[in-house]
């Protein structure tokens, strides 16, 4: 007689990764029926170039701390390494599964994909399938009518307080565990790195709110300053050890919210901001890989991989640029106008297509998002034909944000002993002062690469002249139409 399979549901976390305000969860607890929770670390996913090692780590220590949480109710999140159809195939080989919990992924085409198949899978198998909204994000939107009073409204329901049960079903074995060589390097701890998991998540967003916050609106755009006083729960938002409604509530409950009004009003804005962005990726996924504005993919650009190479290196000869990039490579977090830009430099002074840099940005950042990144460096390369263009003088920005060239001495230890006068701009130095200060211009740092008032030229005249094309025009009143927030 064959053995009767078990009744389960299955909760399926993806980016989010918590135990509080976590609908799915919530779901699975009122369903009153035995339920695993899982995470797939997918090899399609691992492999692909907007994936890194900082990434899959940072999910890693997540998972283990938010198992921290769930054992003292005999409950834990299983890792499985496969793909994800491949997954419930054996899981419906092994159980009667009767219902899935997630969230919905706002994620990239391969994703949205993978999920179209899973869908299938659990369709043909009768297995009801629960995908949450996540943070306000409206699935199947074809314009942003009443999206701000639709997200103001949601974003004002309190956070679910998650409550579970004992678990008394041990975990199933299963042939998907991760290899040995893989996980020993996800259980590294990279140095520098933000630490992950829910209990950091909070720690950082409860220091802002008690202290480090009251100055959010001051050192927003400073390279070093805002290191401290921003928010920097962007990677905690990113793979969902926190929610943006629990960080609104939190921070608009705060009794210090009279105190540092606008500070806290400045970030719960970007929180704002993030659905936003993430809601255009939503409703257009191409962002990733296609110009927005169709008009754009006829704009020439002058391939150069020596230029790229020097940009992703942080050897470009501006000292802030190469700064921001390297503080990139060793802590995965600048802010947003330093991002900006790195953007506005490949895209504009280096005429380089913003596709030959958007993968290499999205593995350094540690808060890497897919709905904010490609939405971001596009409006960034001035592609989208509705935003301003922001053609970005790098030397200007050093002046302006880094006076005294601390963050700049920081990252580009080459430049440490180089006086206050020359640190933004080292290549006007003379051979004496080089001499004085113990470096050798185009040996020990380099020359800039291009000359930015003559790339500067260029490249409004490109961008701009381009922008007049009727085919940018037609394309503009499209994404005008789809994208542009109506109250």
């Amino acid at each position: 007689m064959k053995e009767k399979k078990k009744v389960v549901n299955l909760v399926w976390m993806k980016r989010d990764i918590r135990t509080q305000d976590h609908a799915a969860l919530e779901a699975a607890e009122q369903a009153q029926l035995p339920y695993l929770i899982v995470y797939l670390f997918e090899p399609s996913l691992l492999a692909y170039p907007d994936s890194s090692l900082r990434h899959h780590q940072f999910i890693y220590h997540s998972l283990a701390d938010a198992n921290k949480t769930l054992q003292v109710f005999n409950r834990s999140i299983q890792i499985f390494y496969t793909e994800a159809t491949l997954f419930f195939e054996f899981l419906l080989n092994h159980f009667d599964l009767k219902s899935v919990f997630s969230y919905q992924e706002s994620g990239i085409k391969l994703t949205w994909d993978r999920d179209q198949k899973v869908m299938g899978i659990l369709k043909k198998n009768k297995v009801y399938w629960h995908q949450f909204q996540k943070g306000g994000v409206i699935r199947g939107m074809n314009n942003r009518k009443n999206w701000d009073h639709v997200w103001l409204k949601d974003i004002a329901i309190p956070p679910i307080k998650n409550i579970f049960t004992q678990n008394d079903q041990p975990p199933f074995n299963h042939p998907f565990s991760l290899p040995p060589t893989l996980e020993s390097t996800f259980i590294e701890v990279t140095p520098h790195l933000q630490a992950a998991g829910e209990t950091q998540a909070w720690k950082y967003l409860i220091s802002f709110t008690n202290d480090r916050g009251k100055n959010y609106h001051k050192m927003i755009s400073k390279p070093l300053e805002s290191r401290k006083s921003c928010g920097r729960i962007s990677p905690y938002l990113s793979w969902g050890n926190l929610s943006v409604k629990q960080a609104m509530h939190h921070v608009s409950d705060h009794t210090n919210f009279e105190k540092h009004k606008r500070a806290f009003g400045g970030l719960m804005t970007r929180l704002k901001w993030h659905c936003h962005f993430i809601q255009k990726f939503e409703v257009e996924c191409d962002y990733e890989t296609l110009c927005i504005n169709r008009g754009y993919e006829s704009l020439i650009r002058v391939e150069n991989n020596n230029h790229l190479l020097a940009w992703q290196s942080g050897r470009t000869g501006f000292p802030l640029v190469d700064a921001c990039m390297r503080c990139l490579h060793t802590t995965g977090w600048i802010n947003f106008r330093m991002r900006a830009m790195l953007v506005s430099l490949l895209c504009h002074h280096l005429d380089q297509d913003w596709r030959t840099g958007v993968y290499h940005l999205a593995q350094l950042f540690l808060d890497y998002e897919p709905g904010i990144h490609y939405p971001q460096f596009q409006m960034q390369a001035g592609t989208t034909g509705i935003n301003t263009v922001r053609i970005y003088n790098p030397v200007k920005q050093s002046y302006e944000h880094d006076p005294e060239g601390i963050f700049i001495k920081k990252w580009v230890p080459e430049l440490v002993n180089v006086p206050t006068p020359f640190i933004h701009e080292p290549y006007k130095m003379n051979h004496f002062d080089q001499s004085c200060c113990g470096i050798e211009m185009g040996a020990d740092y380099p020359f800039p690469i291009v000359n930015l008032e003559e790339s500067g030229k260029i490249a409004r005249e490109k961008i701009w002249g381009h922008r007049k094309g009727k085919k940018v025009k037609k394309e503009s009143q499209r994404i005008l139409k789809t994208h542009v927030r109506k109250q």
